[in-house]
């Protein structure tokens, strides 16, 4: 499956390779789940399937559930909502520890929309729209009613803080589930430098899709950052081509204001969450200054995180990739 296209992706090549096809998606949990609220698994008319609810302790309950909502004709498809708990003493051995329990919505997916005899099933042209967006990078909600019909998209607008927090769930009216389909996080750290080695596994560890920006090959070697894409032209040149956005974040490590500037100026004019630059206190009040004199205002230049990383006395290379994912993490998360 690719990052982009995901579960949804999937689910429509196989709907259009003419095989029988169910979402099966996390929609609530309680006490300690194995996976979070949004998890998605996707089952074929073979019982083929990609993706995960649970960590494989209720996947097969959920497989079965899943053919037998395939059977019959179109207008006997419909949703089924499940609830798998355990007790403490069985909890261990099933992968749901400490009684947990959770919701699962296994919806099949239709060629068109049948009114009520769908019951709620996913139609194609939901699933297509889905898939379009998110390939596109834009942000999308798929909305479901758990007692009705109802399945449309909506704005990451609709949801602000779901989409900020990455999390699906159910709302207030206890029936509305809103699953989030944010882009993947990306991160581009200028400059193959010592930190940026262990900052790169950090962050990939944490989800992002990471770049490195430099267009010196001794330092942006395949050699010192194996199986990594390198972006080998000039910083503000390269992240204009790769189209920067608000799931994005931007880490100056070069020291070298020939390169870390262009980098700054082009993530200050776009919607990047996180920018956090390299130097003491001393070197960003040169870098101000510099921005200052290209144009920038005094809030654009607040956006910058410098010294970056978070104040956890680190010395070290790896402390100081820890105290910057760190930080990366909590501006993500918290605002």
């Amino acid at each position: 499956m690719s990052d982009l296209g995901g579960v949804p992706r999937l689910a429509w090549d196989w709907f259009r390779d003419g095989r029988g096809v169910v979402v099966a998606t996390v929609v609530e949990t309680w006490g300690s789940a194995p996976r979070p609220v949004g998890s998605q698994l996707v089952i074929r008319d073979d019982g083929h399937m990609e993706g995960s609810v649970s960590g494989g302790c209720v996947e097969g309950a959920v497989i079965v559930e899943a053919l037998e909502a395939l059977e019959g004709g179109p207008d006997q498809k419909h949703a089924r909502l499940l609830e798998f708990g355990v007790t403490d003493d069985e909890a261990f051995a099933v992968g749901l520890a400490c009684g947990g329990r959770i919701k699962v919505l296994v919806e099949p997916v239709v060629g068109q929309a049948n009114g009520e005899a769908t019951r709620g099933a996913m139609t194609v042209d939901v699933l297509a729209q889905l898939v379009t967006q998110r390939e596109a990078r834009v942000p999308v909600a798929y909305v479901a009613d758990l007692d009705g019909t109802t399945r449309q998209l909506d704005s990451a607008q609709a949801y602000p803080d779901r989409f900020r927090l990455d999390r699906s769930g159910v709302e207030d009216d206890a029936r509305t589930f809103v699953a989030v389909h944010n882009p993947p996080l990306r991160m581009f750290v200028v400059g193959g430098v010592h930190i940026a080695q262990l900052l790169v596994p950090m962050a990939r560890a944490c989800g992002y899709d990471v770049a490195l920006v430099d267009p010196r090959p001794s330092f942006a070697s395949p050699t010192r950052f194996p199986d990594l894409q390198i972006l080998d032209d000039w910083p503000d040149d390269a992240l204009q081509a790769v189209g920067l956005d608000a799931r994005c974040a931007v880490v100056t490590l070069t020291h070298d204001p020939k390169l870390d500037d262009p980098a700054i100026m082009a993530a200050l004019r776009s919607d990047v969450f996180y920018l956090g630059c390299l130097g003491s206190k001393r070197t960003h009040a040169k870098r101000v200054e510099r921005l200052q004199k290209a144009g920038f205002g005094a809030d654009a230049i607040a956006r910058i995180n410098a010294p970056v990383g978070l104040d956890i006395g680190g010395r070290s290379p790896a402390e100081i990739a820890v105290s910057v994912i760190a930080q990366v993490t909590q501006i993500l998360r918290q605002g």
